[in-house]
Protein backbone atom coordinates (compact mmCIF):
# COMPACT_ATOMS: atom_id res chain seq x y z
CA UNK A 1 0.00 0.00 0.00
CA UNK A 2 2.93 2.31 0.83
CA UNK A 3 4.91 2.29 -2.53
CA UNK A 4 1.52 2.49 -4.40
CA UNK A 5 0.71 5.38 -2.55
CA UNK A 6 3.69 7.12 -2.77
CA UNK A 7 3.45 6.59 -6.58
CA UNK A 8 -0.20 8.83 -6.46
CA UNK A 9 1.68 11.28 -4.41
CA UNK A 10 4.43 11.60 -7.00
CA UNK A 11 2.03 11.58 -9.88
CA UNK A 12 0.24 14.55 -8.42
CA UNK A 13 3.59 16.41 -8.25
CA UNK A 14 4.74 16.39 -4.84
CA UNK A 15 7.61 15.51 -3.27
CA UNK A 16 7.92 12.08 -0.84
CA UNK A 17 9.55 11.95 2.52
CA UNK A 18 9.14 7.86 3.21
CA UNK A 19 9.95 7.72 7.16
CA UNK A 20 8.86 3.77 6.77
CA UNK A 21 11.09 1.02 6.16
CA UNK A 22 12.49 0.32 2.99
CA UNK A 23 11.29 -3.49 3.43
CA UNK A 24 8.97 -5.54 5.20
CA UNK A 25 9.67 -6.48 8.27
CA UNK A 26 6.84 -8.05 10.55
CA UNK A 27 8.98 -6.88 13.64
CA UNK A 28 8.73 -3.45 12.47
CA UNK A 29 6.28 -1.31 15.02
CA UNK A 30 4.17 1.39 13.71
CA UNK A 31 4.61 4.13 16.08
CA UNK A 32 8.14 4.51 15.18
CA UNK A 33 7.50 5.42 11.71
CA UNK A 34 4.40 7.18 12.48
CA UNK A 35 6.40 9.50 15.17
CA UNK A 36 8.49 10.16 12.57
CA UNK A 37 6.30 11.72 10.32
CA UNK A 38 4.16 13.60 12.47
CA UNK A 39 7.36 15.32 14.26
CA UNK A 40 8.06 16.60 10.58
CA UNK A 41 4.36 17.46 9.85
CA UNK A 42 4.85 19.33 13.54
CA UNK A 43 7.24 21.28 12.51
CA UNK A 44 6.03 22.35 9.06
CA UNK A 45 2.58 22.06 9.87
CA UNK A 46 1.54 24.88 7.49
CA UNK A 47 3.78 23.59 4.40
CA UNK A 48 3.41 19.36 4.93
CA UNK A 49 0.87 16.81 5.49
CA UNK A 50 1.62 13.20 5.58
CA UNK A 51 0.16 10.07 4.73
CA UNK A 52 0.46 7.35 7.31
CA UNK A 53 -0.91 3.51 6.85
CA UNK A 54 -1.01 1.09 9.49
CA UNK A 55 -2.96 -2.38 9.59
CA UNK A 56 -5.94 -0.39 11.31
CA UNK A 57 -5.01 3.03 10.60
CA UNK A 58 -6.21 3.57 14.46
CA UNK A 59 -2.55 3.28 15.68
CA UNK A 60 -0.96 5.79 13.22
CA UNK A 61 -3.72 8.18 14.31
CA UNK A 62 -3.06 7.85 17.35
CA UNK A 63 0.51 8.20 17.25
CA UNK A 64 0.02 11.45 14.88
CA UNK A 65 -2.55 13.06 17.22
CA UNK A 66 0.11 13.42 20.27
CA UNK A 67 2.47 16.13 18.34
CA UNK A 68 1.69 19.56 18.51
CA UNK A 69 -0.01 20.80 15.43
CA UNK A 70 -1.31 18.09 14.01
CA UNK A 71 -4.33 17.43 12.87
CA UNK A 72 -4.83 13.66 11.97
CA UNK A 73 -7.85 11.71 10.85
CA UNK A 74 -8.71 8.29 9.98
CA UNK A 75 -10.02 8.17 6.31
CA UNK A 76 -13.09 6.28 5.74
CA UNK A 77 -14.35 7.66 2.48
CA UNK A 78 -13.76 10.49 -0.20
CA UNK A 79 -16.33 12.39 1.47
CA UNK A 80 -15.34 12.16 5.05
CA UNK A 81 -11.75 13.58 3.86
CA UNK A 82 -12.81 16.00 2.32
CA UNK A 83 -14.70 17.51 4.83
CA UNK A 84 -12.23 16.94 7.37
CA UNK A 85 -9.75 18.40 4.92
CA UNK A 86 -11.86 21.26 4.09
CA UNK A 87 -13.69 22.10 7.29
CA UNK A 88 -11.06 20.79 9.67
CA UNK A 89 -7.54 21.83 7.99
CA UNK A 90 -6.03 18.21 8.72
CA UNK A 91 -2.76 18.03 8.05
CA UNK A 92 -1.94 14.00 7.93
CA UNK A 93 -4.41 11.12 6.59
CA UNK A 94 -4.40 7.73 8.43
CA UNK A 95 -5.61 4.66 6.00
CA UNK A 96 -6.00 1.05 7.02
CA UNK A 97 -4.04 -1.09 4.87
CA UNK A 98 -6.30 -4.26 5.80
CA UNK A 99 -9.53 -2.55 5.42
CA UNK A 100 -9.24 -0.25 2.51
CA UNK A 101 -8.70 -1.52 -0.81
CA UNK A 102 -5.94 0.28 -3.28
CA UNK A 103 -8.65 2.47 -5.23
CA UNK A 104 -9.99 3.52 -2.36
CA UNK A 105 -6.66 4.57 -0.78
CA UNK A 106 -5.93 6.16 -3.92
CA UNK A 107 -9.05 8.18 -4.22
CA UNK A 108 -8.87 9.36 -0.27
CA UNK A 109 -5.37 10.65 -0.75
CA UNK A 110 -6.03 12.67 -3.72
CA UNK A 111 -8.81 14.80 -2.46
CA UNK A 112 -6.56 14.63 0.80
CA UNK A 113 -4.11 16.58 -1.55
CA UNK A 114 -6.13 18.63 -3.58
CA UNK A 115 -8.62 19.93 -1.43
CA UNK A 116 -7.89 23.51 0.27
CA UNK A 117 -8.73 24.18 3.99
CA UNK A 118 -12.46 26.17 3.30
CA UNK A 119 -11.09 29.20 6.05
CA UNK A 120 -14.69 29.80 7.13
CA UNK A 121 -14.91 31.85 10.35
CA UNK A 122 -16.55 28.97 12.19
CA UNK A 123 -14.01 26.60 11.39
CA UNK A 124 -11.30 28.67 12.47
CA UNK A 125 -12.47 29.55 15.20
CA UNK A 126 -12.81 25.71 16.89
CA UNK A 127 -9.27 25.06 15.25
CA UNK A 128 -8.33 28.13 17.69
CA UNK A 129 -10.24 26.80 20.04
CA UNK A 130 -8.17 23.22 19.39
CA UNK A 131 -5.26 24.70 19.56
CA UNK A 132 -5.73 26.59 22.84
CA UNK A 133 -6.63 23.18 24.26
CA UNK A 134 -3.37 22.13 22.79
CA UNK A 135 -1.49 24.59 24.26
CA UNK A 136 -3.34 24.34 27.70
CA UNK A 137 -3.93 21.10 28.60
CA UNK A 138 -3.21 20.50 31.94
CA UNK A 139 -2.72 16.52 31.29
CA UNK A 140 0.35 17.57 29.00
CA UNK A 141 3.64 16.69 30.04
CA UNK A 142 6.18 19.25 30.00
Amino acid sequence: MKEFLKGVVQELGYEVFDAGNAVYDENDDYPDFAAEAAKQVSLDYEGSRAVLICGSGAGVNIVANKYPNVRATLGLSTDQVYDARHDDDVNVLCLSSDFTAKPDAQKMVQVFITTPFGGEARHERRLEKIAQIESKAPFALK
